[in-house]
């Protein structure tokens, strides 16, 4: 017995002002690895190459990150059912907005997929696939979260003007955080899920690309779990990137140890706390990637320009700014949609780039202004290309990599003509 699957990872809108790269997709590849060993799978990323509806599979799973992809992800769901074949959707985005997703597809699978495909396969070889399969909030152990399927990729296709770029993996679940903006509390629910770390250093292990972006939401979440796994990282030699370290010395000395390259790091206002926090990544060789929100309910256009002196002043390595986004069961929709200022549920604006919501402080035309002028204004002096590029370069001086010119990370390559 074996069933074709298609597997299609949809196109979006990107951030405006970004540099146009793409990540390997953490969704598809994680999924494909909880697959019954029967279910042949092709994987299609539409952000990287064409997508091709001609051949004909069994079943056809569309895995949908962001809310802002679900638009070509229905389009694609209609599409395939027009001529008649078996849709599937899941995927964060699907959970997000899963009644509106039941409209596109055959079925949805809600919540996370370890142990559990065999079951749902089962049910369509027999011909009783359900509407839904709904498993939010009934998390499987995390012992059972098995190497991810890169397989299924084409890596060649995740090179950024010719350099490699990271792989993604994730060392636990779940967040035990409340950030209002966030959607994890839903999705993944309150409480921190590791895995097994000799289960994750086996997947690190398996990879062959040394450069990592370990996806979790904040590592700083168990002051003993994150030693023990910096501790395990160490002897690998892979170089990372991830969301926050503990602001403890032994904790950020481990990590330099076990080969962090760049953290991103939450800056939500001016104070001294942020300023040092920063130093200290950097007195122990970790860059810092800061991501700032713009538009919360004590931000006026003036404390805005503010925060990018303040920005420029602290020496980031790189900064990606953001419109606060009102997503679907995170705090601050309930919030913003109780209170009446969400205008615009059109996904397709939902990039963070694009103001959807009435601001407390400023209009609506002041705070995509105050958006463009903060990219405008932190990257003057140097190109995001070319502020990425001294990330690489620092990266692969450690990695003791060969000379600039053999790697393409000339100047003229990474835009500083663009500055």
């Amino acid at each position: 017995m074996s069933i074709k699957l298609k597997l299609i990872y949809p196109t979006w809108p990107k951030l405006p002002n970004q540099p146009k790269f793409n990540l390997p997709p953490m969704g598809p590849v994680t999924f494909a690895a909880t697959l019954p060993e029967y279910v042949d799978v092709d994987f299609t990323d539409e952000n990287v190459e064409t997508l091709d509806l001609t051949t004909s599979y069994d079943i056809y799973a569309i895995s949908c990150m962001l809310t802002c992809q679900t638009p070509r992800a229905y389009a694609i769901a209609d599409e395939l059912r027009a001529s008649g074949k078996t849709v599937m959707m899941g995927g964060i985005a699907v959970m997000l907005h899963s009644e509106e997703a039941m409209l596109h597809a055959d079925s949805v699978f809600l919540g996370e997929s370890e142990g559990r495909m065999e079951a749902v396969f089962q049910d369509f070889i027999s011909g009783k696939l359900k509407k839904c399969y709904n498993f939010l909030g009934n998390f499987p152990d995390t012992a059972l979260i098995g190497t991810a399927r890169r397989d299924i990729l084409k890596p060649h296709l995740y090179n950024y003007r010719g350099v490699q770029m990271v792989d993604l993996i994730h060392a636990s679940r779940g967040c035990r955080f409340n950030c209002f903006p966030c959607c994890t509390p839903f999705l993944g629910g309150r409480k921190f899920r590791p895995r097994p770390i000799e289960n994750v250093i086996r997947e690190m292990e398996s990879i062959p690309n040394n450069r990592l972006f370990i996806v979790d939401n904040s590592l700083a979440q168990d002051d003993q779990w994150e030693k023990d796994l910096f501790r395990a990282m160490a002897p690998l030699g892979k170089k990372w990137v991830s969301h926050p370290i503990k602001d403890n010395e032994e904790i950020l000395e481990l990590a330099e140890k076990a080969g962090a390259w760049y953290v991103y790091q939450a800056i939500f206002d001016t104070s001294d706390y942020i300023r040092n926090r920063i130093m200290r990544y950097k007195d122990h060789g970790i860059g810092v990637e800061g991501t700032i929100i713009l538009g919360t309910d004590d931000q006026s256009l003036d404390d805005i320009k503010r925060l990018i002196d303040f920005l420029l002043e602290i020496d980031l390595d790189l900064a990606e700014f953001t419109i606060l986004t009102p997503f679907p069961h995170s705090a601050i929709c309930a919030d913003l949609e109780k209170q009446g200022r969400i205008f615009s549920h059109d996904w397709s604006k939902y990039t963070a780039g694009e103001v959807v919501f009435k601001p407390a402080k400023m209009t609506v035309d002041e705070l995509q202004w105050a958006f463009q002028y903060a990219w405008d204004t932190f990257y003057k002096d140097e190109s995001k290309e070319f502020k990425m590029a001294k990330l690489y370069l620092d990266v692969m001086k450690k990695e003791n990599a060969s000379p600039t010119e053999s790697i393409g990370l000339s100047k003229t390559k990474w835009g500083e003509e663009e500055n």
